[in-house]
């Protein structure tokens, strides 16, 4: 049992053919070094197909079974698993395929399959046609393939410059070929297949569909036997074919017939050719290097038999079907047989080469060269084969040079023919018939050879001799005056001819023998070889010769002969006294004399064309003027046809602009008509030749004042003939010729093309401009640039015609059919649409420039005209038509490129892109071809980028330039029309939902679920192509601005919101693109760096929002793979090529940085990609000017700049260029002209450096997008990507590596300073993201020690432990060590240093990185456990460095070993400049002033005076601070920098150092002075406590106060608890600051409101007021003290003290719950936070006060029994407070009345009672931190929304934990401090307590048992310091205590003891054995408790 019969799914008849093309191709034509290998392994698989040749596998039954059955039993299909069940249509199908083409038929189910699945690339077919185009395809490529193959041979016409190795393969494998018979096998394919015979079939079966796959299915069978006909050529052109194969080749062309016109077609042609070559020995005369080895292969002498049978075979008689093909054979033969004779040893063949006489004599009595002429130079494929036109040029020239007698013959013969034809005249008898025209044939076919030269060979050069002795031997080589070596001599034989010929000419051969002159004349200097002849024959010398009237064939003859014509033409007809004229003139012209003129004149034309100097020459010559006697004769009457040759050499004369110049006066001078004969004659030769000379004319030299003194100066006329008489009526005009009508419509539009191309709108266009004629004052006419847009701008008939000239033009090119002057229409429509485009290019400027002016013309935008009605059918179809060329664009290539053109042009008009969707999507049928056209555009495989693109091209090059241009200007479109807001054109074309909303999108690949191949199918495809290969994506290198655009596309659609889901979605699940493509990065090709980084930067934006996008969804897995291609720098293994493999493959796979041991690293991707981007930048020389003035130059390129299509700003070059070279042409004098030629060249140098300096921009704008992009990659890496997809270690590493590197090259002295911004920003972020992963690998709790982890392990209690085993390891800081981080921090100082005094905003990213970097030696926040205490104050001093305290201190060194210039930039950037920058700058100086031990830059500060220009900045912020507090604020950067500032300032006065200076530098004097400190707004209760609104980013007047006062308060208390040594100095000075501000203080201290805010203002306030406002205080004010100011400033102090006692009331009583009660915030977190601080406020508050109780009570008594009583012996207070209250609302206590004791007593219970649960809630968290992980998910959710209150279900689980811990430590914290809090104010209440009663019990003596006024006295009598204080408080305090009794203290005693009881006292010890042990001062609770309970026991007597 045979295997199951499997099916190629690529179609084993055209997939595999189609690989072998590719490999040939890219081996031979793209010489890829890699696909030699390929091409062997090719051709080895595929040799059976090559001998084979195009044979199909045959039907069988058995696969017949199979395919019957398939539809029930499937069909196994290779590589895939399973079998395919296929519908009966398609088996149907396969059977009909299966017949049609004769194959087997599992082949024709492949085929169709193949159909199928290839259907999207042909739209609107189906599989079996789409099968149809396969299957010749498949042929198409094996005889491409073969052609190509046998091209490359070794041989003896030509090489290809292929590697030997190559060469020797592919001839080894062609000889192979060769000997299986492979010339049988051509030649009986190529009669076999025929073109008409395959069209029946199909058409039977339906296998043709519409006239496109017609005409695909036709080309398809053309060039296959094409190219199997070239394959014989291109082998004989190399080597010779044997005898038999020979013989068959002869036998073939035996029956060959011509085509319909007389020519062969190109096939026959082609193996006319390859026998010709056969023939061929002209090799041997040329002596090359391997004659001898050449001479032995050729068979014609090596095999003496060969010559025998080929000759018998000539000579015999028998016709051929084509006589003349035989004369050719014949011919050829005769000339080898004569070649062959002339070599030394070859008597043997003597008798066959003496026959050679015989042989030629047989070809020329068959009129061999009429048949060379007309069959084959005539053949329309015969000039499109350089080697084809060799091979004749070859067979003529043999043929004159070996054959000379022969020639001679002719020449006699012509002779005596023209002497019978004269006599047969002169007797009056017609001609002899049986004459032969040998001679002229052969002139006719020299001149059609000659006439074209495509290929610039100038082979006619060869009948020109330059070096001859003309009139004696004594001068050698005067021709030309070039004295040559002997010229070759043929060279010398040829050029007889061509002079022999002349002499003496018979009649009948004049006309021939100057054709035969026109066609050797073409070319430059045959041109000028042939003039001098002419010259030279009318000369005198020659006139022994010719008798007396010189030769006929020369110039002298033929002007005189003109002159007389003209003078016989311009007298009218003999008048009366015509006696006088010796003979009556002749009327008219004959018709052979018209026929010689027109002959001369063509030969005229042509020399002249080629020949500027002949122009001149003839020009100049005085006798001749030629131009004025062809203008003479234009103007007499002679047949048009004269006319129009008259005037075709007048347009040759035009080509140099002296001549145009003066013919344009002429002309208008002579007025040439054109009449309307040609109309009656349906031929307009003379239209199209005076159109054609004015388009010269234009073009060489246009005078603008045309006509000026006869008329209207202007071009008007002109134009308006052209515009009315020949365009708008070219369509209705009879044509006898169909051709000619298009004709006529191109050499029209040309004009109007060169004129619009040249026409720049200028302002005086737009003004009417008037000059004197005549006497009058007339309006000149505007130039006729300017008619031409007004016309374009309008619907005039002009562009109505135009538009549906675009219409016929593309319904014409549908057809797909050939018809006369297509090539004709095809130029004109391109002129219509390049018309169009200039007029859009145009229009903005003119209309600019029309608004402006007065002129009253409408003109309407084009773009708007465009969307008009067609008349014809009634739609707006004409952009449709437009887009329609699209479709064309591989066989009009220059058609769809304006097309596109215009189409990019309208793209960025959204309001026309709205309509265009409409218009595109309209009708089914033209959306897909329009989509098909877009597509195929994009497709082309023939486009080619080129590099420079001044060199001329080939006409291949050419169009491959042109479809890339194509490309790019529909990518352009696409680019633009994606920034419109949809429906735009893009979304069309690409293919996504313009009905629904656009996001809906479902992109599939093509053909899935019916979707098109759409222009993002397209794209990609460009950009896959080479990705399967090492080398990666083709574009890149190829085309690499083809490239961008398309990375910029699908950029686009990734980032457009609309777009981004559905693209992303399909790139990532069918293409898998990014992933494929960032394999690749780095590109890196020099050549085209622009190009190049500007993809990096696309693809890199793309990968950025990739990894994005799969980050927020959770798409791991994408996330990762992109993660670890980016960063891995392990070496991953490539992705290969299948059939590559080995170790080369290894050492490749990255980027060339490997070293070969395996186990090595390899660069990171992400870091080769930066180091691809080159920082430095070579700046163009500076311009050395001799002429212009450097300084102007330099200003008119700055006005010369102007916006590109990307936004850089460039030079506007052609501008600039107008601009100079109008400046040298207004130059007047002679010495002007002279010096033009330099000015000229300084200009080009200036035009040079300018372009040089656009490149160098874009460059740099390049190099920015890149970085930028770079950088934005980076940012996603760290930011957006799940962090645990890197480990910490790692990602320490990368950003280490990221770090350094960046910093390497931006602080390399060659980088550009335009990239530090962007470096600057990469910088920061890196920094942050080092800071952060450094913290949290340092808060992972206690993992168990790795080895490389930090050598210190945070514990949970919040000390660091030396983690077990870790001694050993001294790796310091973090995974990247100490070393790595102190690189950074250096690199990063001399980036600051770098950026010198300028680039502030880079130094502010700088600075903001440094912060970071700083922050890593910051201590985390530690929870406070309240144990870190138990160790003792010696185990804390001799404790080792913690690794904090290393790092800061090596950091600190390493800031100063940079010195003053650090210190420098950092406090000027602080002082002054942008705000970021200045609040940056403080930050860091903050930040470094507090790790400063040594204080370097604190003495800095203070000694360069920065910190006295900082105070004093105070004054000035004071102003704009008051503006800040108006209800509606300007903006609050001055509020943040004020922040700073204050921040900064608080920092220094930390240090006892630094406040010093800060007192010395009179930072509170300042404050003082500051009025915005009294701006106090007033708050607003409703808003306080009634209806919150919404959170603002502006906070209210009210919190901007408060953020002003704050800093300010923070400022006093720090310097107040830091100033030791001037303790009193510094309290004074916040006391004056107080007391100025005493308004806005009482109101504060009054104030009753709740909020966070006012309770932190009084808990400052309170806290300064505690130290500053003290009886000794006073003393210190620097007033005069005289007794007002005295008493003034102690009732300030009265005040403040009063107020603070009043506060306790508020605070400490009861009345706090009602505090918290108004609390009621909006959200749930915030409250949680809120309610945390204003309990630590309150607190704060009581502890203050109570401070500042103490200290009154403590300074004011200088012993014990003396004291100061500030609270009354009665606890009423504090009873009342027990119960219910109430006057909620009631205000402070009033002054008169001092509080009770009783206020003291109740805060010491609520203190205690706090204290407890504090502890409670502080030991709960505590074990919450160390257990976060078991915590239930809604405790953990709850911690979470106090730090984050939205959006905590969005984040992991990990990221909770964090936040959790965050908010536990918060809370720890804030327990410790209220606790620490709470146990002061016991302590300081016990205190307090205890000197009252003591007082009170003991040295008091009450009222009634005293008189009052000795208590008093014995209370204060003190000196001047208690008196300070104390006179006027002393009344109240009097005041209170004047009414105390016994009564009262006996109650006091009472009341005391039961609030005092047991349970507080043993509450009390608790705490000091829980607390005080390890914070305070040990056992003062306990002897306090004691004393008390004894001063109450204590019994009064």
């Amino acid at each position: 049992m045979a295997a199951p019969l499997a099916v190629n799914s690529a179609a084993s008849l055209w997939g595999p053919y189609k690989d072998i093309w590719q490999s040939v191709m890219n081996a031979i034509w793209k010489r890829q070094p890699e696909a030699i290998h390929r091409l062997d392994q090719v051709l080895k698989k595929h040799r059976s197909d090559f001998i084979s040749l195009f044979r199909n596998p045959p039907k069988n039954v058995q696969q017949h079974e199979k395919v019957q059955k398939a539809s029930t039993e499937g069909v196994a299909i290779q590589g895939q698993q399973g079998t395919r069940l296929l519908p009966e249509q398609l088996i149907r199908e396969a059977f009909i395929l299966s017949d049609l083409f004769d194959i087997g038929e599992l082949a024709a189910v492949e085929l169709l399959l193949a159909g199928e699945h290839q259907q999207p690339h042909f739209p609107g077919l189906t599989r079996g046609l789409v099968a149809v185009l396969l299957y010749w395809d498949g042929k198409r490529c094996i005889a491409n393939s073969l052609r190509t193959l046998i091209q490359s041979r070794q041989g003896k016409t030509w090489t290809l410059e292929l590697s030997q190795e190559l060469v020797s393969m592919t001839t080894r494998f062609t000889d192979d070929l060769m000997e299986q018979g492979l010339t049988q096998k051509i030649l009986t394919l190529v009669s076999q297949i025929d073109l008409n015979n395959e069209f029946d079939k199909l058409q039977r079966e339906r296998g043709l569909g519409s006239e496109k796959h017609r005409k695909e299915v036709s080309d398809l069978i053309k060039e296959c036997r094409q190219s199997l006909a070239e394959s014989l050529f291109v082998w004989t052109c190399q080597s010779p074919l044997s005898k038999d194969d020979t013989l068959i080749l002869i036998s073939f062309l035996e029956k060959v017939t011509v085509e319909a016109d007389g020519s062969l077609d190109s096939v026959n042609l082609s193996l006319l050719m390859a026998l010709l070559y056969c023939f061929d020995v002209s090799f041997v005369e040329q002596g090359i290097e391997d004659r001898e080895d050449l001479m032995h292969r050729l068979p014609l002498l090596a095999e003496r038999q060969y010559i025998a049978t080929i000759h018998t075979r000539l000579q015999e008689s028998q016709p051929w079907k084509l006589p003349g093909l035989q004369a050719t054979v014949r011919l050829a033969w005769a000339l080898a047989l004569r070649g062959i004779s002339q070599l030394s040893d070859v008597t043997a063949l003597a008798e066959f080469t003496e026959a050679d006489e015989a042989m030629a004599e047989l070809a020329v009595a068959d009129n061999v060269f009429l048949f060379l002429t007309e069959s084959v130079v005539g053949s329309e494929n015969f000039y499109q084969e350089e080697f084809y036109i060799r091979k004749i040029h070859n067979l003529v020239t043999d043929f004159l040079a070996l054959m000379p007698m022969k020639v001679k013959q002719l020449r006699n013969r012509a002779d005596e023919d023209a002497r019978m034809i004269h006599m047969s005249i002169q007797m009056g008898n017609d001609p002899p018939i049986s004459l032969r025209r040998d001679l002229e044939h052969l002139m006719l076919l020299i001149a059609e050879l000659y006439r074209k030269d495509p290929f610039n060979l100038e082979l006619a050069l060869e009948y020109w001799c330059p070096s001859e002795p003309l009139q004696t031997s004594t001068i050698m080589g005067s021709y030309l005056g070039v004295a040559h070596q002997r010229p070759p001599q043929r060279q010398v034989v040829l050029s007889k001819f061509v002079r022999q010929m002349g002499d003496l000419l018979p009649s009948t051969i004049y006309i021939p023998y100057l054709k035969m002159l026109r066609g050797l004349a073409s070319g430059p200097q045959c041109a000028h070889y042939c003039f001098s002849l002419l010259k030279v024959n009318g000369s005198s010398h020659a006139e022994n010769i010719q008798g007396v009237g010189g030769s006929p064939v020369s110039w002298e003859h033929f002007f005189r002969s003109l002159m007389l014509y003209h003078e016989h033409l311009r007298k009218d007809l003999p008048s009366a006294d015509s006696v006088q004229y010796r003979h009556l003139p002749l009327r008219g012209i004959t018709q052979k004399e018209q026929d010689g003129l027109i002959a001369f004149l063509q030969l005229t034309t042509v020399i002249v064309n080629w020949s500027e100097n002949a122009r001149l020459a003839l020009c100049e010559h005085p006798q001749w003027t030629p131009v004025v006697v062809i203008l003479g004769l234009l103007q007499c009457s002679i047949p048009p046809v004269l006319k129009a040759e008259l005037l075709e050499t007048l347009t040759a004369f035009g080509k140099s602009p002296e001549i145009a110049a003066s013919l344009w006066q002429s002309l208008e001078y002579t007025q040439v008509e054109l009449n309307e004969i040609e109309s009656r004659c349906e031929e307009y030769p003379l239209t199209r030749a005076f159109c054609r000379l004015i388009s010269t004319l234009v073009e060489s030299s246009f005078p603008s004042n045309l006509g000026a003194g006869l008329r209207p100066p202007g071009f008007d006329p002109y134009l308006q003939f052209l515009r009315d008489s020949v365009f708008l009526r070219f369509r209705t005009r009879a044509y006898r010729r169909a051709a000619e009508k298009w004709e006529v419509a191109e050499v029209v539009l040309e004009v109007f093309y060169k004129l619009l191309r040249d026409y720049e709108p200028q302002l005086e266009d737009f003004v009417d401009q008037y000059v004197e004629l005549q006497g009058d004052e007339i309006i000149a006419y505007k130039p006729p640039g300017f008619n031409l847009m007004y016309h374009l701008l309008n619907e005039s008939p002009m562009l109505e015609l135009s538009l549906s000239l675009l219409e016929e033009g593309v319904k014409q090119l549908d057809t797909y059919a050939p018809f006369p002057g297509k090539k004709h229409l095809e130029k004109a429509v391109e002129y219509c649409l390049a018309l169009l485009n200039l007029t859009l290019q145009k229009e903005n400027l003119f209309m600019d420039l029309l608004r402006e002016s007065h002129l009253s013309l409408i003109v309407t935008q084009l773009e708007q005209l465009l969307q008009g009605i067609n008349p014809r059918t009634k739609k707006a179809d004409h952009v449709v038509n437009i887009a329609r060329y699209l479709y064309h664009g591989n066989s009009n290539p220059e058609l769809a490129f304006e097309s596109a053109k215009i189409l990019c042009c309208i793209s960025c008009y959204s309001n026309i892109q709205i309509k265009l969707v409409g218009d595109f999507t309209h009708d089914q049928s033209t959306s897909q071809k329009l989509m098909a056209g877009f597509v195929e555009c994009l497709d082309n495989e023939d486009a080619e980028e080129l590099i420079n693109p001044d060199e001329e091209l080939e006409p291949e090059k050419k169009r491959a330039r042109i479809h890339h241009e194509t490309r790019i200007h529909i990518l352009n479109l696409l680019i633009k029309s994606l920034e419109c807001s949809p429906p735009s054109l893009a979304l069309y074309l690409l293919g996504y939902e313009l009905k629904k909303p656009v996001s809906t999108t479902n992109l599939q690949d093509p053909g899935v679920l019916g979707c098109p191949r759409t222009c993002l199918h397209a794209i990609l495809n460009i950009l896959e192509k080479g990705t399967e290969t090492r080398n990666g994506p083709t574009a890149v290198q190829e085309s690499p601005h083809l490239a961008e655009l398309c990375y910029q596309v699908i950029y686009q659609l990734c980032a457009c919101s609309d777009t981004s889901g559905p693209t992303m979605r399909y790139l990532r699940t069918s293409q898998d693109f990014l992933f494929t493509q960032l394999q690749y990065l780095p590109f890196s090709i020099k050549e085209h760096e622009i190009s190049t980084l500007n993809q990096m930067s696309w693809l890199m934006k793309t990968a950025a929002i990739e990894m994005r996008v799969t980050s927020l969804n959770r798409q791991r897995s994408h996330t990762q793979r992109l993660l670890h291609l980016l960063l891995d720098d392990m070496p991953v293994k490539p992705y290969m090529a299948d059939g590559e493999g080995g170790m080369e493959d290894e050492s490749r796979s990255v980027s060339g940085f490997l070293h070969f041991d395996t186990a090595s690293k390899v660069r990171r991707k992400i870091l080769s990609i930066l180091d691809s981007i080159d920082f430095s930048q070579d700046i163009p020389e500076p311009l050395q000017l001799d002429f212009f003035d450097r300084v102007q130059i330099e200003q008119v390129i700055a006005n010369c700049e102007h916006k590109n299509a990307r936004g850089q700003v460039v030079c506007n070059v052609k501008h600039l260029h107008r601009v100079l070279v109008a400046e040298v042409n207004a130059l007047q004098g002679m010495a002007a002209i002279g010096q033009r030629p330099l000015l000229m060249e300084e200009i080009n140098t200036i035009l040079q450096y300018v372009v040089e300096r656009n490149k160098l921009l874009q460059c740099l704008h390049a190099k920015k997008h890149a970085l930028e992009s770079w950088r934005q990659l980076v940012e996603i890496i760290l930011t957006a990507c799940p962090q645990d997809l890197i480990q910490a270690e790692d990602r320490q590493l990368i950003i280490r590596d990221l770090l350094h590197d960046v910093h390497d090259k931006i602080l390399d002295d060659d980088a550009a300073q335009e990239l530090m911004p962007v470096v600057a920003g990469a910088v920061f972020t890196l920094t942050a993201h080092l800071s952060q992963s450094v913290k949290t690998e340092q808060k992972q709790p206690l993992a168990v020690p790795m080895t490389g982890q930090s050598q210190y392990i945070l514990m949970l209690d919040g000390s660091f432990t030396s983690s077990p085993g870790s001694e050993s390891i001294s790796m310091g800081f973090a995974s990247i060590g100490d070393s790595s981080l102190h690189i950074i921090l250096k690199k990063l100082l001399d980036f600051i240093l770098k950026t010198g005094g300028g680039f502030q905003r880079v130094r502010t990213h700088l600075y903001g990185s440094l912060l970071y970097y700083l922050q890593i030696a910051q201590r985390p926040d530690e929870p406070d456990t309240l144990e870190a205490a138990k160790k003792t104050m010696w185990e804390r001093l001799t404790a080792p460095e913690d690794v904090f305290s290393k790092l800061q201190r090596e950091n600190m060194a390493i800031i100063e070993s940079y010195g003053a210039a650090l210190m420098e930039v950092v406090c000027r950037d602080a002082c002054d400049g942008h705000e970021i920058s200045r609040m940056l700058a403080l930050a860091l100086l903050d930040r470094i002033v507090s790790v400063d031990k040594q204080q370097q830059w604190l003495l800095y500060l203070s000694n360069s005076g920065y910190l006295k220009v900082l105070v004093d900045s105070l004054a000035d912020d004071d102003l704009t601070l008051q503006s800040l507090l108006m209800p509606q604020p300007p903006l609050l950067k001055a509020l943040y920098t004020y922040e700073s500032k204050m921040a900064f300032l608080t920092r220094v006065a930390k240090s006892q150092q630094g406040s010093l200076e800060l007192l010395r530098s009179g930072v509170i004097v300042r404050l003082a002075q500051c009025q915005v400190y009294d701006m106090r707004p007033e708050t607003d209760r409703q808003g306080m406590y009634g209806m919150r609104g919404p959170p603002v980013f502006i906070p209210a007047p009210v919190e901007r106060y408060r953020q002003i006062l704050l800093p300010a308060l923070q400022l006093c208390q720090v310097i107040l608890t830091s100033s030791m040594a001037q303790h009193l100095q510094a309290a004074g000075q916040v006391l004056q600051f107080l007391i100025s501000h005493s308004d806005t203080i009482q109101a504060i201290l009054r104030c009753q409101d709740v909020s966070v805010g006012s309770l932190q203002e009084l808990a400052a306030l309170t806290g300064i007021i505690s130290k500053a406002a003290l009886p000794g205080v006073l003393n210190e004010l620097d007033v005069d003290v005289n007794e007002g100011t005295q008493m003034e400033l102690q009732g300030h102090i009265g005040r403040f003290q009063r107020q603070c006692l009043g506060l306790l009331s508020r605070f400490g009583g009861s009345d706090r719950l009602r505090q918290f009660k108004l609390q009621d915030d909006n959200s749930e977190g915030d409250r949680v936070n809120k309610r945390d601080e204003i309990e630590l406020a309150m607190q704060q508050i009581c502890a203050n006060v109570m401070e500042y109780c103490e200290s009154l009570m403590l300074q004011s008594a200088p012993s014990f029994e003396h004291s100061v009583c500030l609270f009354t012996p009665s606890l009423s207070e504090s009873t009342n407070r027990d119960g219910p209250r109430q006057d909620t609302q009631a205000p402070v206590v009033p002054y008169w009345r001092l509080p009770g004791l009783g206020i003291i007593i109740y805060l010491l219970k609520q203190s205690t009672n706090d204290f407890f649960s504090y502890y409670d809630s502080h030991r709960q968290s505590v074990n919450k931190l160390q257990n976060v992980e078991q915590l239930p998910p809604d405790e953990i959710k709850e911690l979470c929304q106090s730090v984050m209150p939205a959006g905590v279900d969005k984040i992991s689980t990990a990221q909770k934990y964090v936040l959790a811990r965050r908010r536990l430590v918060k809370l720890i914290n804030n327990r410790a401090k209220l606790l620490s809090l709470c146990s002061y104010i016991i302590e300081t209440c016990l205190f307090i307590l205890w000197r009252h009663l003591e007082h009170y019990l003991l040295n008091y003596t009450p009222t009634d048992s005293q008189d009052s006024l000795l208590s008093y006295g014995i209370s204060f009598k003190r000196g001047r310091m208690q008196d300070s204080f104390g006179s006027e408080s002393s009344l109240d305090f009097s005041s209170g205590l004047n009414r105390v009794s016994q009564h009262d203290i006996d109650q006091l005693q009472i009341e005391t003891a039961n609030s005092f009881g047991e349970s507080l006292q043993k509450k009390l010890l608790d705490i000091e054995g829980l607390y005080s042990k390890v914070r305070s001062r040990y056992t003062f609770i306990q002897a306090l408790v004691r004393r008390i309970r004894g001063l109450l026991r204590i019994s009064r007597t």
